[in-house]
């Protein structure tokens, strides 16, 4: 008796022991396979579009869809490669990528320097956070008719409407990047007494990345936005030219082809942006990586 009680108190003692820590490893395993988004997705990001592709041509193939209203995937389609067939999609695509381009690199040339203008000064921030306040409560399609008699209904009303569009968000974005900077990095940089050109460079520039590149994925949004609005006001070419025209003579399917184009254009525009991203900010860990 004596020799067994002590194997009965020990073997129970080690069941519960290991008992315990298996309890507590599946928990944890478990909670691990709960938190986060998981592993990506392949072509993650084509899924969204296709499914609304497929709920479209299910809807047409059954009738549930009026074509007068909303004609079928396959009918846009013939009446885009009749647009390309002809040449006029991409005379007019190629007017309306000019002018996103030029309205994009101004408005982030704007929206960059006076961010860096605001985050590095104090006088600065006095001086231009409050006037870029007021411009971020008023919508920049409002201004359009002010712009149209300050430049007139051609090319320049455009590019500055896309620029405006674009400017708030990449000053927004890269401004709070700039005072979201760690102290620590700005000490460091006074104890190896790193001049204001090196401290830039190496601290304040890598430092504002991340809110830059926020700001620049709503930027393209915007350009695009601007773009559509700005081509349907006394244009003679570009995509949103060619809708209104088509809603002039009631083609519904030309109409969806410019927005098909618009919306791939948003779609590639904003995937370049966010590959930019990945691959400058692959240091970071978060969720996203």
């Amino acid at each position: 008796m004596s020799v067994d009680a002590p194997v009965r108190r020990t073997v129970p003692s080690a069941s519960r022991a290991g008992g315990g820590n298996a309890a507590k490893a599946r928990p944890r395993r478990a909670a691990g396979r709960r938190l986060g988004p998981g592993r990506p997705v392949p072509y993650g990001w084509v899924l969204g579009p296709a499914l609304l592709f497929a709920l479209w041509a299910a809807g047409a193939a059954a009738g549930l869809i009026d074509p007068r209203a909303l004609p079928a995937p396959w009918t846009v389609a013939a009446t885009a490669g009749d647009l390309i067939a002809e040449g006029r999609l991409q005379d007019h695509l190629l007017t309306s990528a000019r002018r996103a381009v030029l309205g994009l690199l101004s408005g982030v040339a704007g929206g960059l320097l006076f961010a860096l203008v605001s985050g590095l000064s104090r006088v600065g921030e006095a001086l231009v956070d409050g006037p870029v306040q007021i411009k971020r409560a008023i919508p920049s399609l409002a201004l359009i008719p002010l712009l149209i008699l300050w430049f007139g209904i051609g090319e320049t009303m455009k590019v500055v409407t896309i620029a405006l569009g674009v400017f708030v968000p990449v000053y927004i974005h890269t401004h709070n990047g700039l005072r979201a900077i760690d102290n620590r990095y700005v000490e460091l940089a006074e104890t190896v007494r790193l001049g204001r050109a090196a401290f830039v460079r190496q601290v304040v520039l890598p430092g504002a990345l991340p809110g830059f590149l926020l700001g620049m994925r709503f930027a393209v949004t915007s350009a695009w936005l601007a773009l559509a609005v700005v081509e349907q006001v006394n244009a003679t070419s570009g995509i949103g030219y060619m809708m209104e025209l088509a809603r002039t003579y009631g083609q519904t399917d030309v109409i969806l082809v410019g927005l098909v184009v618009y919306g791939l254009l948003g779609l590639v525009s904003d995937g370049l942006v966010r590959l930019v991203e990945r691959r400058a900010l692959s240091w970071r860990r978060t969720l996203a990586g």
